[in-house]
């Protein structure tokens, strides 16, 4: 991540948000166990269903705050718009974006590829954050990424609420919760062998 300041990192104290966080998912009954196959295609034993925080506008304003504020600790501005894809980061980008008094965008699927529709355009040399609920492999969020950059704008970031596993290609990346639930690909997933019923609990159909 980006450098920044000790007084800064003092700002944001990220033990203290992520506890704050885990409370509000339990909460809302955001935190579900079972056999879920994810949008990136895995099998996990754990899934979290961030719909269900944001669903309470007190929380989706607390996630969006924080969010925002963990970006301007981490040294990632300035932003001129933050961008989120269809559905899951469409929610926690307008809360960033508001907490940052900046534009708000969500690009989603056309044909198979992300993309703006509804009149929304993104001026050249912008400064974009890409902002998703969950983020697992980085999938969406780096095809978010480039399309922002076939815009002939800057991506300076990738921000989320909870990230799941590593997503090493996302960088500089901010995420307020991490988890490291079991992960398997679907041809060697262990619940499956046990038949435990699987449930597909995201927006993204796969095939």
């Amino acid at each position: 991540m980006s450098a920044s300041t000790t007084s800064d990192r003092d700002v944001f104290d990220s033990s203290s948000v992520s506890a704050q966080l885990l409370v509000r998912l339990e909460e809302t009954g955001a935190l579900l166990s079972g056999h879920f196959r994810l949008s990136s295609g895995l099998h996990s034993d754990r899934y979290i269903q961030c719909a269900r925080l944001l669903s309470i506008p007190r929380h989706a304003a607390f996630v969006g705050s924080m969010l925002a504020a963990q970006v301007r600790a981490e040294g990632l501005g300035p932003v001129d718009v933050v961008m989120g894809p269809a559905l899951g980061g469409i929610i926690i980008a307008h809360e960033v974006a508001r907490a940052l008094d900046v534009p708000s965008l969500f690009a989603e699927r056309e044909a198979g590829a992300l993309t703006l529709r509804r009149g929304f355009s993104l001026a050249a040399g912008s400064r974009v954050l890409v902002v998703e609920d969950v983020i697992t492999t980085g999938g969406s969020a780096w095809e978010t990424a480039e399309l922002v950059r076939s815009l002939g704008s800057q991506v300076v970031g990738f921000a989320s609420i909870v990230l799941r596993g590593a997503a090493p290609q996302l960088s500089p990346l901010c995420a307020l919760y991490q988890v490291r639930p079991a992960l398997y690909p679907p041809q060697d997933c262990a619940l499956c062998l046990d038949q435990v019923p699987i449930q597909k609990p995201g927006s993204r159909s796969l095939p």
